[in-house]
């Protein structure tokens, strides 16, 4: 994208400063999930998928200690995915599984934080994806059936978000037989929330946004955002769809903050501009964070 500012120099982190904050998201994110296990879900009979939601029906119905549990399963599929999966995993996953059961068998005894079904499931379902969310920035996994459906899609053709579901889904429908259907709702409810507090973590709040104009005074706008807003402007090469004729579309990332006055600029210049915004999530570079 071009700019009118002189370019800033950047330099790359360090790498032992870049995965020690990796290692920190990890282990982070590992023991909030673990937490949120302990005063949230466990307590509530919410098995919302994973190991975790395995380690809450065999708590149910044998009364295993979960931490254990987690244990038992997470060790043998890390091991799986090194066999089947290659070792991509990396340490950082295997920090993620071994600290997770361990927060859960030290944080066993708390008391929890809610009996209220739906409350728990819908602040453990916050929880655990903000947990995971910071997991996942720290470019590692807690193991679990994350690694069994990854090994399930390499050998029977499934997308990868089938074989999640396909997993996520007997373990509810055990719930629902072991507990009951009520339960087994609560659950699917913390599920969803978590997926989306995921993404939260991941894309954050969209503070900025990606405005595309179509007008016939491109140079006009495009000097305007250059003074008074100093952003770059990207052309982007377009046709008519009916005349077919050569109308290029200019680009514009701004933040929310200096949209108004955008807006503005090309309401005066042009009032017939076309004008299409949206929200962009993530914006990395010149005049934007940099990681």
């Amino acid at each position: 994208m071009e700019t009118n500012y002189n370019r800033r120099q950047y330099k790359e982190p360090h790498p032992l400063i870049k995965n020690s904050k990796d290692y920190v998201y990890v282990i982070v994110g590992a023991a909030i999930i673990a937490l949120a296990f302990n005063v949230f879900l466990l307590p509530n009979q919410i098995a919302s998928g994973g190991v975790s939601g395995i380690s809450t029906i065999l708590k149910g119905v044998f009364g295993w200690e979960p931490g254990l549990v987690q244990y038992a399963f997470n060790i043998p599929l890390f091991i799986s995915g090194l066999i089947f999966l290659g070792a991509k995993f990396g340490i950082k996953s295997l920090v993620g599984t071994l600290v997770l059961p361990a927060v859960v068998l030290v944080s066993a005894n708390w008391e929890p934080w809610t009996m209220n079904p739906l409350l728990g499931a819908l602040f453990g379902g916050i929880t655990v994806g903000l947990g995971l969310g910071l997991v996942f920035r720290g470019g590692a996994s807690t193991g679990g059936t994350d690694l069994a459906a990854q090994i399930i899609t390499k050998y029977t053709g499934f997308s990868l978000g089938t074989s999640v579901l396909l997993l996520d889904g007997l373990i509810v429908i055990s719930a629902a037989v072991v507990f009951d259907i009520e339960k087994a709702l609560y659950a699917l409810i913390a599920l969803f929330v978590t997926t989306k507090t995921i993404d939260l973590v991941q894309l954050g709040f969209s503070q900025s946004k990606m405005i595309y104009i179509i007008t016939n005074k491109q140079d006009e706008i495009r000097d305007a955002i250059y003074t008074e807003i100093d952003r770059g402007v990207t052309k982007l090469p377009a046709y008519g769809g009916y005349t077919n004729i050569e109308r290029p579309i200019l680009m514009v990332v701004a933040y929310q903050t200096e949209f108004t006055k955008l807006k503005h600029i090309i309401k005066t210049i042009d009032p017939a501009a076309f004008v299409i915004v949206s929200d962009a999530y993530e914006v990395l570079g010149e005049g934007f964070k940099r990681s």
